[in-house]
């Protein structure tokens, strides 16, 4: 059986945060913060791509001595402000466990408005911007996995139970 590295999201986002890195949580562990049930294994965030922004997270990439998560061949990644201006989807393996980096999540608004509407949540003792229910869903429905239908149905009851 394959070993599987330790996943520490509560660290991730310590040291994102720590390191004044302007980004979003999305994906499974945003439904988590928001109430879902679901399991994940991976932080998925959504980043600014302002060059200073660009700059502190490949600096924070390369101290978690992130590497190409899913990549047969032993492919070097840079991670510098130039590469990750560059990117779409970056799967990778941390120190800290799996983070997953999307620049422009399909469903998403652009990043600003996405970062407006998102919701202030208290995650392990730090306040973290994740999307908004809304925002979740439509990236949800356009990514449209069954585990995104699945994650749907979830966080369309919470909307539900939120409105009273």
């Amino acid at each position: 059986m394959e070993n599987w590295p330790e996943f520490r999201p509560t660290r991730l986002l310590s040291r994102l945060t720590a390191r004044g890195i302007d980004f979003v949580v999305v994906g499974g562990f945003a439904a988590i913060a928001h109430g879902s049930a679901r399991l994940t294994n991976d932080l998925d965030i959504c980043f600014s791509t302002g060059p200073a922004n660009l700059t502190a997270l490949g600096g924070l990439l390369l101290d978690l001595g992130a590497s190409l998560r899913g990549v047969a061949d032993d492919v070097q990644f840079v991670s510098d402000a130039r590469t990750l201006a560059r990117i779409d989807l970056l799967t990778l393996t941390t120190s800290e466990g799996a983070l997953d980096l999307l620049r422009a999540p399909a469903g998403a608004p652009r990043y600003d408005t996405l970062r407006r509407r998102a919701d202030r949540v208290e995650l392990g003792g730090l306040l973290v911007l994740v999307a908004s229910l809304d925002d979740l869903i439509a990236m949800k429905r356009a990514a449209g996995r069954p585990v995104d239908l699945l994650d749907i149905e979830s966080l369309e009851a919470i909307k539900r139970l939120r409105r009273g």
